[in-house]
């Protein structure tokens, strides 16, 4: 065979992708937001339509407290920057919305990045016939652990929850529990007459020591048991509730600190073994950056849309695997069932996934959207469909505008989680 005849064989190799598709590369025709809240809690979702007919992909971008601003990113700086561009581009598009607003690393910004990004992902998973997750290598694993979240007012509540979770299967629980006469973060709120609610940190510590000491007891050994600090105690008293807490063998301790104290979790690793977890707050590599690369947390807690979509999450995963550091994104009710689909692709294509937090549907959530991801015996399985492989009624997701339900009316939110103030008045971290 001559050298010229090899040369062209080799060329139609290369040409052969193109000629398979069978079709043009399809191009961005419009994006519009689809803001609903059947949960009670704001869901921004991005639909993104291409010029190939039925050939459209769904994305989160859901910042429940600042929801509307998000709305108007996408429609009037990320809708005219993408109309008409190619569809397929996906790392091109990101960096290319992530650059034009000069100034970055801001969550608004990034739910509307991320909610684009995770559109386009659903496309190309449609165009493939394929889930997303066949698109990153495929699985390795065929479930994600999952934990869920037990609270009460009172210690033998929660452990009365915790057994309800753990009859259901499920092999991880974060208890949290009530404080007497304050607030506390995950078991209610007691807000006072006037003013707005106190949280005592010392009685807090206090009272959570005291449920572990049950929990550990009454539950048993096997259960992995997990704890949400919230970032609300002040630095030196973290490490020494970190401390406090090794004895109890957590599976993690959760935000210990706040983002713009995360210099002291060199302090928490230097006086104990307790595993940590952090990063729902985070928006940007330079808060994550550092943590991974010392090793001086266990587990990368980060909001998938937080840090803008699917894209820079993948890459998260990878550069924190370097480091022996776990995934274990947030999973909360204010996430769409796509951001929910999108948390489970990276857990189950991601060699170090740890584990995720999950928050079941109800039936207002199964009315607007089709293809909420599943849980069996305390794993989370993906959908099997192409793309997130969720479909959205858009007529019902119109029937519950932003806002919360309580007793069946509609009571409007300003997206803020209010106030908070230690018992001398001052506002603390949320």
């Amino acid at each position: 065979m001559s050298t010229r005849l090899r040369r062209r064989d080799f060329l139609g190799v290369l040409a052969a992708p193109a000629l398979m598709r069978g079709m043009p590369t399809p191009k961005i025709k419009d994006v519009s937001v689809i803001a609903t809240a059947p949960g009670g809690l704001r869901l921004v979702v991005v639909k993104i339509l291409t010029d190939q007919d039925g050939l459209y992909g769904y994305g989160c971008g859901t910042f429940t407290q600042r929801a509307d601003l998000v709305v108007e990113a996408v429609n009037r700086y990320l809708r005219p920057l993408l109309v008409g561009r190619p569809a397929d581009a996906i790392g091109d598009l990101w960096e290319a919305m992530y650059n034009s607003s000069y100034w970055r690393n801001g969550p608004v910004l990034n739910n509307a990045i991320s909610g684009v990004d995770q559109a386009l992902w659903d496309i190309k998973g449609r165009q493939a016939g394929m889930p997303v997750y066949e698109l990153l290598g495929g699985k390795c694993r065929q479930g994600a652990m999952i934990y869920s979240h037990a609270s009460g007012a009172e210690i033998a509540d929660t452990l009365d929850s915790a057994r309800k979770i753990m009859a259901r299967g499920i092999k991880a629980v974060r208890l949290q529990v009530a404080v007497p006469g304050y607030a506390a973060y995950g078991a209610g709120q007691r807000r006072p007459a006037t003013g707005d609610p106190v949280f005592d940190p010392y009685a807090y510590v206090r009272r959570t020591l005291q449920l572990f000491e049950a929990g550990r007891k009454e539950l048993g050994p096997e259960v992995h048991l997990l704890h949400d600090v919230h970032e609300r105690v002040p630095p030196r008293l973290a490490v020494q509730f970190a401390k406090a807490l090794e004895q109890y063998n957590l599976f993690y301790m959760e935000d210990a600190l706040a983002p713009e104290d995360i210099d002291y979790f060199r302090e928490i690793r230097k006086n104990c073994t307790t595993p940590l977890a952090m990063g729902e707050l985070f928006n940007s590599p330079h808060e994550w950056n550092m943590l991974i690369r010392e090793r001086l947390i266990d587990y990368i807690r980060v909001h998938v849309t937080q840090a803008g979509g699917l894209t820079p999450s993948w890459k998260l995963a990878t550069m924190a695997e370097a480091f022996q550091v776990r995934t274990a994104w947030h999973g909360p009710g204010d996430v769409s069932p796509i951001g929910h689909c999108a948390n489970v692709t990276l857990d189950l294509v991601c060699r170090n996934f740890g584990i995720q937090e999950w928050s079941p549907s109800n039936e207002r959530i199964d009315e607007v959207f089709d293809g909420y991801p599943q849980m069996k015996d305390g794993y989370l399985l993906a959908n099997e469909k192409p793309g997130w492989g969720v479909e959205i009624n858009e007529k019902a997701a119109a029937k519950y505008p932003f806002g919360s339900f309580e007793n069946g009316e509609r009571k409007d939110l300003n997206g803020g989680w209010g106030v908070v103030r230690t018992p001398d008045g001052t506002v603390i971290n949320q």
